[in-house]
């Protein structure tokens, strides 16, 4: 791929199939109602699923909001294994796959994730041979800690500066269109996989 040095790449949906299905259904089995409504694909509704993304409310508020919606004495684990049925996983090759991609490039993760979800998968996908997460991605930008959510401007130029990446020079991978039309108004390239797509072959895989 001529001219890029740099890869933006998103977790879900890019990286860690996502199960979308699975969740909603863990959740109204917990009593939850409207999650299906709350998790749609590209809403943009303020409730607690994106405060939570955002860092706007802690894991405790989130525990207690979900508990008040559900009307029930949920447990913190009863809730965490409902919100982590989100994650499908990461197959082994998207694994190797980065690792190969860090020898070429300078590669970052920048993802619209949470607390909760961004723990499980730094303890169960990239503890892969040993390793950790810092072993895949020079840096990891999670918008929890930044207080900023894609396709928002703001956390594309932080992260452009941050890392010292030319715009012409980068390419952003993210399974959102509106992610990928932010990313190339500043002036990066970008692709957007299927679901469960290979990607690799971008890259001569």
């Amino acid at each position: 791929m001529g001219e890029i040095r740099n890869l933006i790449i998103d977790l879900g949906g890019v990286l860690v199939d996502l199960t979308r299905n699975r969740c909603i259904e863990a959740f109204e089995r917990l009593g939850v109602e409207n999650v299906r409504e709350r998790l749609a694909n590209d809403s943009r509704h303020k409730d607690l699923f994106e405060r939570l993304e955002l860092g706007a409310i802690s894991v405790e508020c989130f525990h207690d909001d979900v508990r008040r919606l559900s009307g029930r004495p949920l447990t913190d684990g009863q809730i965490d294994d409902a919100w982590i049925a989100m994650l499908g996983g990461v197959p082994e090759r998207k694994l190797r796959l980065l690792l190969e991609l860090r020898e070429r490039y300078r590669v970052v993760l920048l993802s619209n994730t949470n607390e909760i979800h961004w723990k499980w998968s730094a303890d169960t996908y990239f503890s892969y041979r040993g390793l950790a997460a810092s072993d895949f991605f020079e840096r990891i930008y999670l918008s929890y800690e930044l207080h900023m959510l894609k396709p928002d401007t703001g956390i594309f130029e932080y992260v452009l500066n941050d890392a010292g990446f030319l715009p012409a020079e980068t390419l952003l991978i993210d399974d959102a269109s509106a992610n990928c039309k932010a990313a190339e108004a500043l002036g990066m390239r970008t692709y957007a996989p299927q679901p469960r797509e290979d990607w690799s072959r971008l890259f001569g895989g």
